[in-house]
């Protein structure tokens, strides 16, 4: 199963470098207030993803953080329930006919 893994790996990474080589013409990116960027059309396009990456890992911190302070008050919590001495229950009352 690893090697059916590794093996989509190699071929989305192939594909990814053969669209990379084949989109080098320079593009202009046009920006507000008339700044311009002239690069290979996948050099943007690499500026974009790495933009979106950062943001999407910004957006996720809050998230992240709030679940590592749940996991340790329910660590706490069961820390504080296992040193708590157990109650002993006593069996139910047979019924009574």
């Amino acid at each position: 199963m690893k090697f059916i893994v590794w093996l989509i790996r190699v071929l989305v990474f192939v594909l990814l470098l053969v669209l990379a080589l084949a989109n080098t013409q320079p593009a202009t990116l046009n920006f507000l207030a008339g700044y311009a960027w002239d690069a290979p059309l996948i050099l943007i396009g690499l500026a974009f993803f790495v933009v979106g990456l950062l943001a999407g890992l910004v957006s996720a911190v809050p998230a992240m953080l709030r679940l590592r302070m749940e996991n340790g008050r329910l660590k706490r919590e069961l820390r504080a329930a296992r040193e708590v001495s157990p109650v002993k229950e006593e069996p139910p009352m047979p019924p009574l006919i």
